[in-house]
């Protein structure tokens, strides 16, 4: 079964469901992340010190593909004035957009694509909530919801510290679980799509609410893709780490979930331990980084751990949980990364031969813009050309050992 691809201009390249023709990074001589054909010939070292791997000239170039966008006014109507995670951060992105790239209306998610990731009565307590708006006891709650919530809490409008509710948060977030869906459908004929929406989804686990999350919308379109495919991977460079997604196929080997995210953070969760349960076990990688990472150590997850993983799995679909927010200037994040970086990221994921659907998490720095055109101008071909930053002897050595948890 088999997905096509535009590649590099008006040819097609198709991307198989029995890949065996995956790339992989390295670092060449300049320290950039170079595209390594890997097949039962190749014999490659793995020594984190002193990679200097060649790419091979029949895949070095860089891989294009036809994109588009998903997003549209509907968003605005879960809001809260003052609060981080608002329309503005959608709409400045949306100003900002490259010339060409195609947007689309929003689509609703189907209550059965809800139920097949979320508990019945959270749904029916969450639809009662938006009705309701009032205070929250969450105490009185939590039985009913099996909710994480960060204390006693009597505001109006809130779940928990962090996640608010408006009269149309339920509808606003079937719109972005429906884009979410529809943007992985693109991906799966070709097309590299970024469902640019909110409320944010990957702290948002089968039965509660957490983190600016309402549902899952990543989850839930990988779901809803595993009803017409084998396998499903979801790559997740938010800052924080994703522990709804993960708790939702912690023990699902059909999903393979990768994050690289902050370690010691809100929602403290993504130990380099977190493997799975059950059949899903060894279907978790996560590679939690020291506060004021940089490229250099994003690159080296990615080329060391997540690709080689992805290799492995052969995904017929890879979605990307996209949040912005270990950029720099993020007052979320704490990590050293610039808009550019994002690209390289997007760019890796590309030209190790994957169609991505991205669905926005976090990003609420003022150079989230730019990140989001940096990932749509990879789609699109463009590779940035600085080097790449060596990682920390820190971050080689904890790669060292999830490689070696991992079996890479």
């Amino acid at each position: 079964m088999c997905r096509p691809a535009t590649i590099s201009g008006d040819r097609l390249e198709k991307i198989c469901k029995n890949r065996t023709g995956l790339l992989f990074f390295g670092y060449n001589k300049n320290q950039r992340p170079v595209p390594v054909h890997r097949d039962t010939t190749a014999s490659l070292s793995y020594g984190m010190p002193d990679i200097l791997l060649t790419a091979r000239s029949s895949v070095s170039r860089s891989f294009s593909m036809k994109c588009s966008v998903i997003s549209g006014p509907v968003f605005q109507y879960h809001n809260r004035p003052g609060h981080i995670e608002c329309w503005d951060r959608v709409n400045a992105v949306l100003r900002d957009l490259p010339a060409g790239v195609t947007v689309s209306a929003p689509a609703a998610a189907d209550k059965i694509d809800l139920l097949r990731v979320h508990q019945p009565g959270y749904l029916a307590w969450l639809r009662r909530q938006c009705t309701l708006r009032s205070a929250y006891d969450t105490v009185d709650e939590f039985g009913c919801t099996g909710g994480y919530f960060s204390g006693n809490l009597y505001i109006p409008g809130f779940l928990d510290a962090n996640t608010y509710l408006t009269p149309r948060s339920c509808e606003v977030a079937t719109f972005a679980a429906g884009s979410a869906i529809a943007a992985a459908h693109r991906a799966l004929d070709g097309e590299s799509c970024f469902a640019l929406v909110r409320p944010p989804g990957h702290h948002a686990a089968s039965g509660w609410a957490m983190g600016f999350c309402i549902v899952n919308n990543a989850a839930i379109a990988a779901a809803e893709a595993l009803t017409s495919v084998d396998r499903v991977a979801i790559v997740d460079w938010d800052v924080h780490h994703g522990n709804g997604t993960q708790e939702i196929f912690y023990a699902d080997n059909r999903v393979l979930y990768c994050s690289v995210h902050a370690e010691g953070i809100f929602p403290h969760s993504g130990n380099a331990d977190e493997c799975g349960i059950g059949s899903g076990r060894g279907y978790t990688v996560n590679a939690p980084l020291p506060l004021e990472s940089t490229l250099g150590d994003y690159a080296c997850v990615f080329s060391e751990l997540i690709l080689p993983a992805l290799e492995r799995f052969r995904p017929d679909l890879v979605i990307v949980s996209a949040g912005q927010d270990a950029l720099l200037d993020d007052p979320a994040g704490g990590m050293g990364l610039v808009p550019g970086d994002y690209g390289i990221l997007a760019g890796m994921l590309i030209d190790a031969g994957t169609v991505p659907a991205f669905v926005l998490e976090g990003g609420y720095g003022q150079s989230h813009p730019k990140a989001v055109q940096a990932i749509l101008g990879a789609v699109a071909g463009h590779r940035e050309q600085k080097p790449v930053p060596v990682p920390s002897d820190a971050t080689r050595e904890r790669i060292r050992r999830l490689r070696e948890l991992h079996r890479l």
